[in-house]
């Protein structure tokens, strides 16, 4: 580890715009750095670029084709699932794109308490999911005490005679100190995960006035390091797509990328690709600065996955059930799902508290399930490499020669089945165990099918949390 690189500011604005402009790559320009993308090593900066400023449908075409041939490579048909759970809306930032900003007089502000807390992790066990991610907005309310305790009973929580818990609860949170860091670690976190929102220096004072915590663009931009000191293993970094070009976030997201392999030896867990959507009481959300089309969209995702290949690549469910079904193929390796974001709507939606954004995928996590074991794909509640160690660097080390398969394959097949067994309708339990059979026929290893196929046996015969 480079501990002189370490809390740097990184993000050279000029370089990354002059990189955007001018002309298209020609075809063989791309088809060689597609050629080198086939080899699973990433991209460089400039190539990314270069990527970037394609605008032929059929050389996008290109991009996405070699963003499926990678994405089948490292991922193979596993998909993880997930749920937000927001502890609280109350928040005393004022961004311009978000219904939770301080002046929105028009939604109904809420923290919960403890017993709420339990309430909504055992609506989501009784679902079927087995990881979350604790979000809320940032106040003095919500901070790292009532986290560190929000972690605890979240963690604590049982349904089904104590069967069902939450196995892996990463979090989503406010940029915080070093310290703080270690507490969350301590807490068994996964991954902590913070967006940049736009990394554009001279903008970001536009979109989060100075007069708030988050008014600091270089204090949240070195929150990683703060993290990754803090014991942090894995982290999950991001921007919200529509607030500058979007081809400059590209840029940058590559380039903290390269800053945190460089000071700590990982690059980062996740990226997440969220597009801003309507949101009551936010202007930029209805007044979108910069707009990404669909195929700009699409075409970003194929980027990123073939120049972070062992990086996964979050989406939400800002976006519709097409778009997401569409991106799964190209890209997309984590997904939410039965997602709300309003504090307490698990529960009580009744209540009408208000949410971070509108939902585009309003569709049940068993239906969702359906849909994704239709698409021939394995939807994971995996988190052994969690429990066993394998994370930060050690994941990557496995990650990159392509030896995480081993563990990664077994243990989606094995919290799939539990939940078949568990939570499905019949309709999905037929289909999922349809897909389960032609991929458990795909693996040509005999002693890893044999032990594949025993544990899911012990699994139709009633055990539980079964891991490699």
């Amino acid at each position: 580890m480079n501990k002189s690189e370490r809390n740097k500011v990184f993000i050279d604005r000029d370089k990354l715009y002059s990189l955007i402009e001018g002309k298209a790559p020609e075809t063989s320009q791309v088809n060689t750095i597609l050629n080198k993308a086939l080899k699973l090593k990433g991209l460089n900066l400039e190539e990314v670029a270069s990527l970037l400023r394609v605008e032929e449908p059929a050389v996008i075409r290109m991009i996405m084709d070699t963003a499926h041939t990678v994405k089948e490579e490292i991922y193979g048909k596993r998909l993880v699932l997930f749920a937000p759970l927001y502890t609280g809306n109350v928040c005393i930032n004022n961004c311009t794109y978000c219904s939770f900003r301080r002046d929105n007089k028009l939604i109904r502000r809420k923290v919960l308490t403890m017993d709420e807390i339990a309430e909504e992790t055992r609506a989501l066990l009784r679902e079927g999911h087995k990881r979350v991610l604790l979000i809320c907005g940032e106040s003095k309310r919500n901070n790292t005490d009532y986290m560190v305790e929000a972690i605890r009973t979240t963690y604590a929580a049982r349904e089904n005679g104590g069967r069902d818990y939450i196995r892996r609860i990463n979090v989503e949170l406010a940029p915080m100190e070093t310290e703080d860091f270690a507490r969350l670690k301590a807490e068994r976190i996964g991954t902590y995960v913070c967006f940049q929102e736009t990394y554009d220096p001279a903008l970001y004072r536009n979109f989060h006035p100075a007069d708030t915590e988050k008014g600091n663009y270089e204090y949240r931009l070195t929150v990683m390091d703060r993290a990754m000191e803090g014991g942090i293993n894995d982290v999950g970094i991001g921007a919200l797509l529509g607030l500058i070009d979007y081809r400059f976030e590209a840029l940058a997201m590559m380039e903290h990328a390269r800053h945190l392999e460089t000071a700590f030896g990982c690059g980062p867990h996740t990226v997440s690709v969220p597009r801003i959507e309507p949101a009551i009481g936010a202007p930029n959300a209805d007044n979108i600065p910069s707009k990404v089309s669909d195929n700009d969209f699409k075409k970003l995702v194929a980027i990123i996955r073939i120049a972070l290949p062992y990086t996964g690549i979050i989406l939400s469910t800002r976006e519709n059930d097409a778009m997401r079904t569409e991106l799964i193929h190209y890209g997309i390796s984590q997904i939410s799902a039965g997602s709300r974001t309003n504090p307490g709507s698990y529960t009580h939606e009744e209540e009408h508290t208000g949410s971070q954004f509108s939902l585009g995928d309003h569709r049940t996590l068993d239906q969702m399930i359906f849909s994704l074991a239709n698409e021939g794909f394995i939807p994971s509640f995996c988190t052994g490499c969690y429990r066993k160690g394998r994370v930060g660097q050690d994941f990557m080390d496995l990650a990159k020669p392509g030896l995480i398969k081993q563990y990664c394959m077994p243990n989606a097949l094995f919290t799939f089945t539990e939940y078949l067994e568990d939570f499905a309708s019949p309709e999905t339990r037929e289909r999922g165990l349809a897909a389960i059979h032609n991929l458990l026929g795909e693996v040509e290893n005999t002693t890893l099918r044999t032990k594949i196929s025993n544990n899911l046996r012990s699994i139709k015969e009633g055990q539980r949390d079964i891991y490699f």
